[in-house]
């Protein structure tokens, strides 16, 4: 049995860069114990003064896109540039899958041989936004152990791309060339989101289809309004099987990061992501001390009776299990 470390172990080992210390932090706030996140909450504020200093980037992608491939290449371009590259994952679907992210590890061998990288599998959790607070924690964590770069990928589909995009400052969208209609299969809220589309797997006879793919999503990003940062969505082609093209990619991120920079958007979306958060939070735990109680419980599963019954709409059953709620507490 591995001996407990102390509160000052973890955050020295952490500061020090012990990778297995590392992964014994965020173990910690992953766990569902009360002691085990009382004392990772601890160690979160304890290093929250060294935290902040990377640049967090948001990858997602179409099925098929060859995102791993992608992380995996554009990782090691960064490693081997002296970056300390983490790669970590949101996966709403982690709870009952396990998240795919675990096989990616595989497939990210040479990144996770690394010695400048470190590759943590999806967290799983009951809900999506306990997933997002626990990615966010351990992207906290990773800073402080001298990350400069973090990598989150978006294992699902869906509401994981927004959560993604409120925990990062770059968010970069990867495509494909030569699949039919270039815009299917993609949300125009998800286009909205990105602040670079990257098309991958530009290489062989795909080359001239990515040309094409290229002119045609900078023609769609026309017609979305400008964002609040001022800045334009930049549409590239790459080969991660290749390694190339992705040099191109890190030079438009930290134009990105510079020109926001200037102009004070970066440092005030942190400040609104943070503000985001802990109103997420109060609102992930108010629903779990909700449902947590013994007697709303009681009272639930009454009125939840009723309405398989037709004897109460939803709303009228969701209201007065609210307003006896609201009596209970006084």
């Amino acid at each position: 049995m591995r001996k407990r470390l102390s509160e000052e172990d973890l955050k020295e080992g952490i500061l020090s860069s012990d990778r297995v210390i590392l992964s014994r932090a965020i173990t910690l706030i992953e766990s569902s114990l009360s002691a085990d996140r009382l004392t990772g909450d601890h160690i979160i504020n304890q290093i929250l003064a060294y935290t902040g200093k990377s640049l967090r980037i948001g990858i997602t992608g179409v099925p098929g896109v060859g995102k791993s491939t992608f992380i995996e290449s554009f990782g090691l371009t960064l490693c081997d540039m002296g970056h300390k590259v983490a790669v970590l994952a949101v996966d709403p679907s982690s709870q009952k899958s396990g998240g795919s992210i675990l096989g990616d590890k595989t497939r990210m061998e040479r990144l996770s041989n690394h010695k400048n990288a470190f590759i943590r599998p999806s967290p799983t959790g009951q809900s999506l936004g306990g997933v997002a607070n626990k990615t966010r924690e351990t992207l906290l964590l990773c800073e402080a152990a001298g990350f400069d770069i973090i990598l989150i990928e978006t294992v699902g589909v869906g509401q994981s791309e927004v959560t993604v995009k409120g925990m990062v400052d770059f968010f970069l969208l990867l495509m494909l060339a030569g699949a039919g209609d270039e815009l299917q299969g993609i949300k125009k809220g998800i286009m909205e989101m990105a602040d670079a589309v990257v098309i991958n797997k530009a290489d062989g006879e795909n080359i001239i289809a990515s040309k094409q793919a290229k002119i045609e999503y900078e023609n769609a990003l026309h017609l979305f309004p400008p964002s609040g940062s001022g800045w334009y969505p930049r549409v590239l082609t790459c080969s991660a099987v290749k390694n190339e093209g992705l040099m191109n990619i890190w030079e438009i991120i930290l134009e990105f990061r510079n020109k926001t920079k200037e102009s004070g958007y970066f440092d005030h979306k942190r400040q609104q992501q943070n503000i985001d958060w802990m109103h997420e939070s109060i609102k992930n735990s108010l629903l779990a001390n909700f449902f947590e109680d013994g007697v709303i419980n009681k009272k639930l599963k009454e009125l939840t009776q009723k309405v398989i019954e037709g004897l109460m709409t939803p709303q009228s059953a969701a209201n007065q299990l609210l307003d006896f709620s609201s009596k209970s507490a006084k």
